[in-house]
Parts: C-alpha cells; sequence; structure tokens
C-alpha cells in the first residue's frame, strides 16, 4: 500500500475514500478517524488515505483532476459578467434635491406652528 495524501479530518478522509472508491480504487484509511477527543488539531486530527502500489498513479490523477475541476470554479471566468449594480451619480444628486424641495414647505409650516 502507498500513502496517497494526507487529510486533516475524518469527515474529509471519508468523502475522499469515497470519491475514490467511486472511481474503482481500493483505499484504505489509516490514523485518527474516530478519535476519542471531540476537536483535534495538526498531526493529532491527520488521517492517510492509502492505495495499492499499482493505483497510485491513477488515484493521485484522479486527485489531480478534482483539484483542477475545483480551481475552475472557483475561478470561474467563463460566465457572463456580472453587472454593476451601484445607483448612478445622477440618481442620487436628483434624489437629495426632491427630498430638499419637499421638506421646505414641511420645515416652514413647523416654524409657524410654533
Amino acid at each position: 500500500m502507498t500513502r496517497l495524501t494526507s487529510v486533516y479530518s475524518s469527515f474529509g478522509a471519508r468523502v475522499l475514500a469515497a470519491r475514490l472508491e467511486a472511481e474503482g480504487f481500493d483505499v484504505q484509511l489509516r490514523g485518527a478517524l474516530d478519535s476519542p477527543y471531540a476537536v483535534t488539531v495538526g498531526d493529532l486530527a491527520r488521517v492517510d488515505v492509502f492505495v495499492p502500489d499499482d493505483q497510485a498513479n491513477d488515484a493521485s490523477l484522479v486527485l489531480l483532476v478534482d483539484e483542477v475541476d475545483e480551481a475552475d470554479e472557483f475561478l470561474d471566468d467563463d460566465r457572463p459578467p456580472i453587472r454593476d449594480r451601484r445607483v448612478p451619480r445622477w440618481c442620487v444628486i436628483v434624489a437629495v434635491i426632491l427630498l430638499t424641495v419637499a421638506a421646505d414647505p414641511a420645515v416652514r409650516l413647523a416654524q409657524h406652528a410654533f
């Protein structure tokens, strides 16, 4: 068995193992799978993913393809550009002028009431 990679959570290791098993690889997980500690960090949380020696190259290619797909999804520049939704400056100026004009009669009425 060859160590393919290490993952620092039991959940991530199980997801990776399921992904590799779905592709037809034999996978063994070793490490902090069912740790008695609720929270583990660093090497205490490390889970090693092992595959047979003859499947190591193909399994590493599957991991590489997954990483490339994830990076492509994160840096997705294929979708159309997002339209700028800021309010144009002229709309803000007009709104301020209208509010000022509308507030003037209310201010004068309030001054005469007192």
